[in-house]
């Protein structure tokens, strides 16, 4: 029987959810090593709805759940029936959608506060040793609920314009935890607090490179599992 993960969703869309691409290459890196998987999403309403062809906010208001139903083809639960015990592994993509409806990072940067549902999410996979997976900006998610833990946003200098969000791995280490740098291809895996992360669109790079970094994620996270 395949590993039972739990991915997280935050929207639908790089702006204002979850990045579709990244949440997608976990997918088929999941199916690709034989997981079985559930999706969920906190049913709030989203912080705003972004125009993405013009990158503006609009008066709109959208639910999160709902927003994520549209990558999940509406197979998807609420967050809050998400039981730890039931899974042996988490995964959370990325987007802005995590640091704007996850948490508050978008606004308030390392001062930031957790949605008190993702934070419980985390922290019963952590107190059951079970993996955590997280890439782009969902980093910063195990940064705020787990001092002192490892993780990677990418490089924390712009290394030829290709990591232009350098700056929060500075946030990430004045929350008194370790940034590694690593490369887009490449995850980091603190074995001590089982989590596993990639920067994937932290670092502008071709999609098969961030395919193949949240691969790694993943296949990381499937071995701990």
């Amino acid at each position: 029987m395949g590993k039972r993960v739990a991915l997280v969703l935050a929207g639908c869309g790089v702006f204002d959810g979850s990045e579709i691409h990244e949440a997608s290459a976990a997918l088929v890196h999941l199916s690709r090593g034989g997981a079985e998987v559930k999706i969920f999403a906190p049913n709030i309403e989203q912080r705003d709805v972004v125009n993405h062809l013009k990158g503006s906010s609009t008066e709109e208001k959208r639910n999160v759940l709902v927003e994520s139903a549209r990558l999940a083809r509406g197979n998807i639960q609420d967050l809050a029936e998400l039981k730890a015990g039931e899974f042996d592994a988490v995964i959370f993509p990325g987007g802005f959608g995590v640091a704007k409806n996850l948490c508050s990072w978008a606004v308030d940067g390392k001062n930031c506060t957790v949605n008190e549902q993702v934070s419980s999410t985390l922290q019963a996979f952590h107190s059951a040793k079970k993996p955590i997976g997280l890439c782009c900006i969902s980093p910063v998610l195990a940064a705020k609920v787990f001092p002192g833990c490892e993780v990677t946003v990418g490089q924390d200098k712009d290394v030829d314009g290709r990591f232009p969000d350098a700056e929060t791995a500075s946030a990430i280490a004045e929350l008194g935890c370790k940034h590694i740098c690593k490369n887009v291809n490449e995850s980091h895996v603190d074995k001590a607090n089982k989590i596993v992360t990639t920067c994937a669109f932290m670092c502008k790079a071709p999609l098969h490179e961030i395919f193949d970094g949240i691969g790694t994620m993943v296949q990381e996270v499937l071995k701990l599992a």
